[in-house]
């Protein structure tokens, strides 16, 4: 799990009563929308195609969790092939879906029987947001992806200096790019942390970190439209990691 310090400038922010991390509007908002329904989610297209890089980029850096140097290539990938990992010759690629997340300490791991990738949080979130729907992402010298700055930022620029073009398929056809639609709200909790997406016609993203042992964060919440330009790349991909002094393995 990765936490995030908020950059300067802000859409929304707002603070909370300790303990209060299920906000009010969200309760009322289970209870307006708290139906059941046999499907609550479905795919819709978008009216565009898939996008892959348009050249390859690559970055180099120092795993924070390994301590190890390592290289990731991001390369151009056909369309359907969605954003993978190929860690090296003779070992599997891994998709990067939820379906190959591990659990692992203060960061997000993808595993593949033998094979791991740790730490890939900041980069899927910069080809999530720029749009990059399927790329391969070759890594040299280890098995984690280097933390760069602490945030999306490096990736972000990297992104924009290999650029986008339509993906094509083995047929050198272009595959229509979908959207899930949330019919019903959903939610998943596990102590104190919970996720919940509600049905709204423009995505919109609230999210709230509670440390009340820390006075200079405390309980704070924050909410943006990422979908609108510029939105990612200036308010929530320079946001860095952070972690408590509890935390660190001395």
């Amino acid at each position: 799990r990765s936490r995030r310090t908020a950059p300067r400038r802000r859409r929304t922010r707002s603070h909370c009563r300790s303990g209060e991390m299920f906000p009010r509007r969200l309760q009322a908002s289970v209870r307006k929308f708290g139906t059941t329904s046999s499907s609550p989610l479905s795919w819709q297209p978008t009216g565009k195609p898939q996008q892959t890089l348009a050249s390859g980029v690559e970055k180099s850096g120092v795993g924070l969790h390994s301590g190890a140097s390592t290289t990731v290539r991001l390369l151009p990938a056909m369309a359907g092939e969605g954003r993978y990992f190929s860690p090296g010759p003779g070992r599997p690629r891994i998709p990067a879906t939820v379906d190959h997340v591990v659990e692992s300490p203060l960061c997000t791991t993808l595993r593949r029987g033998a094979a791991r990738v740790l730490t890939v949080e900041h980069l899927l979130s910069a080809l999530e947001a720029s749009g990059v729907d399927n790329a391969r992402l070759e890594i040299d010298g280890g098995d984690e992806v280097p933390i760069l700055d602490g945030s999306a930022r490096e990736w972000v620029e990297a992104i924009e200096e290999a650029g986008l073009c339509a993906a094509k398929d083995h047929n050198g056809n272009e595959i229509a790019k979908l959207a899930t639609l949330i019919h019903e709200p959903m939610y998943v909790w596990r102590d104190d942390s919970f996720v919940a997406a509600f049905p709204q016609r423009k995505t919109k993203i609230t999210y709230g970190i509670s440390f009340p042992q820390v006075p200079a964060i405390g309980c704070r919440w924050f909410s943006c439209f990422p979908m609108d330009d510029l939105v990612y790349a200036e308010e929530i991909g320079p946001s860095r990691t952070f972690c408590i002094y509890e935390e660190v393995d001395l």
